[in-house]
């Protein structure tokens, strides 16, 4: 799949990720959007991201512009750190991605790219500077910074708790675990890896699946814990093993934090419409999510089906504040959840006094984009294919949503929901029941179906 370029950031091959490619998308964001006192820059930990990092720094120096090196940090703490400074960011990762994949995401001091952003970007892709900036400086602090600001909001709220931290190869594992030690828990570091390793905390394989179950039947623990590889997707399981869906921890979240309003893509599961005044749907991916938070006032939250988290007001901890923080956040849907389970007796109680809505989602792998995109349109235009592709399932069709991709709202309180990915060869399938085991089931044979149509 050839490099793409979108308000989730440059992504492609490494052996595409080029000088000149970075450079031209580096020198366009300084040329077309707001970069304030500078750059910083960190990045994730595959092994192209340093090179990559300096591929990004070269090409803002040719811009005039400072640039800050802030090291291999996560996501939310750059822009966090970066957007404090009065500067802009350029995040490189793959995110959750394989590791022969790479990428770059850009921030303004006010936050994550927009829409408008985007095309601003690629209008200028011949940007160009007359001289050189300084030399680039460091700063490692953001990982300390963004540490404080959790400490003071929750103190040593976890005082107590035994934490498995599932490190792998994330960006942000040692501070995951110098946070929830600070907060007061017990902690028991679990799969750190050598390597770099894909984790998707919305399509996660039954291989991981099993390995938490196994590690929570090994240790006694309230919780495991763990985020995507840039660190602003969380992924939490509960005492037995069992993941918590991302847009459950959503509801949990901003349910801790009184939101009112909650905004999240089509993809999230509906029991937000009972636990918020007012949801606001939109399209997948934060930068929609974050022009939807745009339009109200009040207590707002975003959350995404992949669990990461967007603080559109200055709220409160057990211990102080906590300001707004206007990106995609794993840390926050973590800390909260801790804080339910601990009130409510454990996680699973704490998901339990949830609606009964459960989402499982996963992908189907090698499917051309254009392909993927052929088979939605028809199914979405045809009604006697959309019918028969149901019937497979057993299921009759109520209503459809086309915001993005085809979610087709079926009798029973299903719900199967069609997207091809924007960033690799893939094709998601979305599920949606009254318990988990109807979603799960659900999603299997989705796939197994999806598998057959598509790939044969």
């Amino acid at each position: 799949m050839p490099s793409k370029f979108g308000t989730s950031g440059l992504r492609g091959l490494v052996t595409e990720l080029t000088p000149n490619l970075i450079g031209s998308h580096v020198k366009a964001f300084i040329a077309s959007c707001p970069v304030g006192n500078g750059i910083w820059i960190g990045r994730d930990l595959r092994g192209s991201s340093p090179e990559i990092s300096r591929m990004v720094a070269n090409a803002a120096r040719e811009m005039g512009v400072q640039v800050t090196d802030a090291g291999a940090v996560p996501t939310p703490a750059l822009a966090l750190a970066s957007m404090k400074a009065g500067c802009a960011a350029v995040m490189v990762t793959g995110s959750h991605i394989p590791d022969d994949r790479n990428g770059i995401k850009f921030y303004t001091p006010e936050g994550e790219i927009t829409k408008a952003h985007e095309a601003a970007i690629l209008a200028n892709l011949d940007a160009r500077a007359p001289y050189k900036g300084p030399e680039p400086i460091t700063n490692t602090t953001a990982e300390a910074a963004y540490i404080a600001r959790y400490t003071s909001a929750y103190g040593t709220a976890l005082a107590g708790m035994r934490i498995g931290v599932y490190s792998h190869s994330a960006v942000g594992r040692d501070l995951m675990i110098n946070l929830l030690a600070q907060l007061g828990a017990q902690i028991t570091e679990l799969g750190r890896a050598a390597h770099f390793v894909p984790v998707d905390t919305e399509a996660v394989p039954e291989d991981v699946r099993a390995q938490l179950r196994d590690w929570a039947g090994n240790h006694p623990l309230d919780a495991i814990v763990s985020s995507d590889g840039d660190g602003d997707r969380p992924l939490v399981a509960d005492a037995t093993g069992n993941i918590v869906p991302g847009d459950v921890l959503g509801q949990i979240t901003g349910t801790a934090l009184g939101a009112e309003i909650a905004v999240t893509p089509v993809s999230s599961n509906s029991g937000a419409e009972q636990v918020f005044d007012s949801v606001i749907r939109t399209k997948i991916g934060s930068p929609f999510v974050i022009a939807g938070m745009e339009t109200v006032t009040g207590r707002v939250v975003g959350y995404e089906a992949n669990g990461g988290f967007l603080l559109g007001y200055d709220a409160s901890g057990p211990a102080g504040q906590l300001p707004a923080l206007m990106t995609r956040d794993a840390v926050l849907p973590i800390l909260a959840s801790l804080m339910a389970a601990k009130s409510a007796g454990s996680l699973a109680a704490a998901v339990a006094n949830q609606p009964p809505r459960f989402t499982a989602s996963d992908r189907l792998q090698g499917v051309a984009t254009e392909e993927a995109q052929a088979f939605i349109a028809d199914l979405s235009t045809q009604d006697g294919t959309r019918a028969d592709f149901l019937k497979q399932f057993i299921l009759t069709e109520v209503a459809v949503d086309r915001t993005d991709g085809l979610r087709m709202i079926c009798a029973g309180d299903r719900i199967v929901h069609l997207r091809p990915s924007g960033n690799a060869p893939e094709l998601r399938f979305y599920a949606e029941a009254d318990n988990a085991a109807a979603a799960d089931a659900l999603l299997k044979q989705g796939l197994k179906v999806l598998g057959a149509k598509m790939i044969g």
